[in-house]
């Protein structure tokens, strides 16, 4: 294995947790598989991530993170804030769908990780909650009350899409919503 440049490790460490986390789950990767796949030492891992708990959390962080800009990317052509709401629902479906239909990484982290307190529920918590700030945000005009209605859509579509292994649940869901907004 040749040498990683310091800095390089934690970027090549989460690239991979994020691959390995998501396709297989995370309690079935260990973190010798992480620091294999990454290419890097289990040293170098703890030194960057001090543990896999702090290593989950940096994943989902990421992931949230890069949600974030996925959503803004998607709903910024979009002046309307109805169709905003509704680009969700598409942001949703590519979201997903590219991922092979492994589902929510967030809810899939929620059942592997019972404890409320956990910090691996902080990070789901938090972000779910920007979502349906960001619905309710778009709707203030209108009914921020809907956002309730539209988070139980798409969730259901994300939970539903993944034992359809189809995008069918998003259209139903968009439709939906577009009735409700």
């Amino acid at each position: 294995m040749g040498r990683t440049r310091p800095g390089d490790a934690g970027a090549k460490v989460l690239k991979a947790a994020s691959r390995l986390f998501y396709r297989d789950g995370i309690h079935a990767v260990g973190v010798d598989t992480v620091a294999a796949e990454a290419g890097v030492t289990k040293a170098a891992l703890y030194g960057n991530f001090g543990s896999k708990s702090r290593l989950v959390v940096a994943y989902l962080r990421e992931r949230d993170r890069r949600w974030q800009e996925e959503i803004d990317r998607i709903t910024a052509a979009h002046a309307d804030p109805r169709e905003r709401v509704l680009a969700v629902f598409d942001a949703y479906e590519a979201w997903l769908s590219a991922d092979g239909y492994r589902g929510c990484a967030f809810l899939n982290a929620t059942s592997e990780f019972p404890d409320p307190a956990d910090p691996v529920r902080e990070v789901v918590r938090h972000h779910k909650t920007a979502l349906h700030g960001y619905l309710r945000a778009q709707l203030r005009a209108a009914d921020p009350e809907r956002a309730d209605e539209l988070m139980l859509l798409l969730e259901g579509a994300a939970v539903t899409s993944v034992i359809a292994q189809s995008a069918q649940p998003f259209h139903t869901a968009k439709r939906l919503a577009e009735t409700l907004i």
